[in-house]
């Protein structure tokens, strides 16, 4: 299951198996035994039986066959009669009258608009009674299961946090609710101001806002504000798995994010003209607040957009960039000066990682090598109180959502514009718990597990996956494009994907979690002082990485989180214990929504071991040719349909990006062929289960309404056009018609026409 909350995958797992009425096996020995028989025939030679051997003579040779005929015709009824019974209870196992499944079926029923042919437009048949009672709520750009689901698991850490009579908390749990509790005085905060943050730039070296500004301090200031307050006004820097040696960990370089989640913001002037407009009034009252009058801030903001401008021509879309091979470039540091000769790279690198010692001969990988010789060529042609002004302005936005309330005003006039919410006061509690998640996420997150995640739902949510990756590899066998040997290989590498579920095992022991944020130093009143701890604290852990080799076990999302990932340099696929709840899971849900929901998420995730960039690492997590090049080229063609379908979808008259999005529509694609496959194979495996009522539904097709119902959701248009030109994912009507209308098996069990909008001729088929 990129990036917004709200779009992420959370749900927590209250899973128990539904048990079927059906005949035991003591029902079964006591009708069908040998010593009774009901009245027919078979009584007669049971009586004669008592006579002995000597009645055999009387009958004729003609009378003795009779007897065996109907023998035989007697038994085969019978047999017959009790294997129709069972068949029938089978077949018919009735309706699930127990609460839950009650209380699901009204949810359920909710959601849909009858109205729709589901065979013309599947999304609006299950959502469309969703969204017709589900108007966005005040201060939401976006709304949907997930985000719902994402407010419950916040309010649930809120309590977790302000509880501070709980007992037993470990010192890591308890910097936690201290992280909160400072962040929560909002009386210390707006008595500061914007006094801690002038202060830090003042530190750093001034910027030309509020003073004369005349320096030759590039190198300095790019130096602490990377290292320092992990900031990156012109490229990352940052540690992570070697992608072509998955046994060891590499210093990475890439392209830098802008001010705009986007380079397109910049590039359409026309199309955004509003966005720009108000990101430029936004920047400006920021000048003014930090102590710069009006004039010399708009007239500094108008510099620096014009310089983002410059930055976003020279930035490579991510469409361009998904073949891994072609922009992973292995290097020493020392090279680095000839390619972007602009930074002082031994003393840059040897900062931002410090303590750890470095040297000339250090491996780096750089993924966007003419984008730092260009950039490069940018710093060394721009007036350095320009470049200054745009390093400092990088760490200022960075810090406003930790200032007092004038700035958070500020961001928010500005977001209202971006994601087209209305106006609305955001309790101070929200954006608490989510800056604790963030800092202190696994701390936090062992409070949340000890208090929501049930005992056996970790084995229950692994025996899922187990079934979900049963379903995929034998799908592999008809996969025709492929040639054997490239499908043994992907069998191997889909054995051999890690599952991490619901929490990493050290969270758990008081110990091992204090050690981790040992030298996270948190007090309760100064809340911009416990930031700039946790930015510092970030950098040595990150430093401290480089010389460890990879921990598997190590997670990217907390447990609370509402997502669910796959790594591919690790292949592991990860489903946080925030995902394994309702509406995506429920023990007392009738199995048909239960792969529908957290069973889709579940064949995502693996599937995206197998896509557009997933395919191009072996199951070891290394980045090699390992597939003929016969298949490589077949898994292009095939991929080609799915880019021109997904191409040819828009929203509000905007064409969606058939191929920035074909990875997730791969996943999305996938994952719910490998769910419905592996809830057939329960089915076989455990018979059919009871039907919820007043649907008139069968539980194959309950099976894609509640796929479909997971992605019910509404949007402002400026939230859509964002997700257009931002996100990887396609938008929620289309995750769902897009998927359904390349299944063969949905067209079936909704009887849906040969050609029909849901049911086109030509399919997209690829795992």
């Amino acid at each position: 299951m990129e990036t917004l909350r709200e779009s992420f995958l959370h749900l927590t797992f209250q899973m128990s198996s539904y048990k079927r009425a059906t005949l035991d096996d003591e029902d079964l020995g006591d009708s069908t035994g040998d010593d009774i028989y009901p009245s027919s025939p078979m009584q007669e030679v049971t009586l004669l039986r008592g006579r002995g051997p000597t009645c055999w003579p009387e009958r004729t040779q003609r009378e003795r066959r009779m007897f065996y005929l109907v023998c035989i015709l007697s038994v085969g009824l019978f047999i017959s009669l009790i294997t129709s019974g069972i068949f029938y209870k089978q077949s018919h196992p009735g309706l699930c009258l127990t609460e839950p499944c009650i209380t699901v079926a009204s949810t359920v029923m909710q959601a849909l608009d009858r109205s729709v042919d589901p065979c013309q437009d599947f999304y609006n048949f299950a959502c469309g009674g969703w969204v017709k009672t589900n108007p966005l709520p005040d201060g939401k750009s976006r709304w949907g299961p997930f985000s719902n689901l994402w407010e419950h698991n916040m309010l649930v850490m809120k309590h977790l946090l302000e509880n501070t009579t709980m007992k037993g908390l470990s010192k890591a749990e308890e910097k936690a609710q201290r992280y909160y509790q400072a962040c929560m005085n909002e009386a210390k905060i707006e008595e500061l101001g914007a006094q801690p943050l002038q202060q830090l730039i003042n530190q750093t070296g001034g910027w030309a806002m509020t003073e004369d500004w005349n320096k030759d301090n590039f190198h300095e200031v790019l130096r602490t504000v990377s290292a320092d307050f992990r900031a990156w006004p012109f490229f990352t820097v940052f540690v992570s798995t070697d992608s072509k040696n998955s046994s060891s960990n590499i210093i990475q370089v890439d392209q830098s994010s802008l001010g705009f989640p986007s380079r397109d913001y910049y590039l359409n002037k026309t199309a955004n003209e509003k966005y720009l407009t108000a990101y430029l009034d936004f920047l400006v009252e920021l000048g003014v607040l930090l102590g710069g009058s009006p004039e010399t801030s708009r007239a500094l903001m108008e510099e620096i957009v014009d310089f983002e401008t410059t930055l976003a021509n020279i930035t490579v879309p991510q469409e361009e960039r998904r073949d891994e091979e072609l922009i992973y470039h292995k290097m020493k540091a020392k090279d680095l000066a000839s390619l972007a000769p602009a930074i002082e790279w031994k003393q840059y690198l040897t900062e931002v990682f410090a303590p750890v010692p470095l040297n000339d001969s250090e491996p780096v990988v750089v993924y966007a090598k003419e984008y730092l010789q260009k950039v490069s060529d940018l710093i060394l042609k721009t007036n350095k109180s320009l470049l200054n002004n745009y390093m400092i302005l990088k760490v200022v936005r960075k810090m406003v959502s930790i200032l007092d309330q004038r700035f958070q005003d500020a961001e928010q006039r500005f977001l209202e514009v971006m994601y087209g919410t209305k106006k609305t006061c955001t309790p101070r509690w929200k954006l608490c718990v989510s800056d604790t998640d963030s800092a202190l996420g696994f701390a936090l997150g062992a409070m949340f597990v000890k208090a929501t995640f049930a005992e056996d739902s970790k084995a229950i949510a692994e025996n899922m996956v187990a079934e979900i990756k049963w379903a995929f590899e034998d799908s592999l066998k008809y996969v025709s494009w492929m040639d054997p040997e490239t499908k043994a290989a992907a069998k191997e590498k889909a054995d051999a994907i890690y599952n991490m579920v619901g929490f990493p095992e050290f969270i758990m022991n008081a110990t091992k979690l204090d050690k981790v944020f040992n030298d996270f130093e948190v007090v309760s009143e100064l809340y911009f002082q416990n930031v700039m701890q946790y930015y510092n604290f970030s950098a040595r852990v990150t430093a401290d990485q480089l010389r460890k080799t990879p921990n598997r076990n190590q997670w990217s999302m907390t447990p609370p989180t509402v997502n669910a990932y796959y790594n591919p340099t690790k292949n592991e696929m990860v489903l946080p214990a925030g995902i394994l709840q309702a509406p995506f899971y429920s023990r007392s849900w009738p199995k048909a929504l239960n792969f529908g929901g957290i069973g889709v998420v579940m064949g995502h995730e693996l599937t995206h071991a197998f896509d557009d960039q997933g395919r191009e690492y072996d199951k070891d997590g290394n980045l090699r040719s390992w597939w003929k090049n016969s298949s490589v080229e077949a898994f292009k063609r095939q991929t080609r349909c799915m880019v021109e379908q997904y191409g040819n979808y828009s929203i509000n008259k905007e064409p969606l990006n058939g191929k920035h999005t074909l990875g997730e529509n791969i996943a999305d694609n996938g994952g719910l062929k490998a769910a419905y496959k592996a809830y057939v194979n329960w089915i076989r495996k455990n018979g059919e289960e009871a039907t919820l009522p007043a649907l008139g539904m069968t539980n194959r097709q309950l099976f894609f309404v509640g796929f479909a119902q997971v992605w019910c959701s509404v949007r402002t248009p400026e939230s859509s056009h964002e997700g257009v030109i931002t996100d990887p994912h396609s938008p929620s009507r289309f995750r769902v018609i897009g998927t359904i209308s390349n299944s063969r098996e949905f067209s079936e069990h909704f009887g849906c026409k040969a050609d029909a909008p849901m049911n086109p001729k030509h399919k997209c088929d690829l795992w």
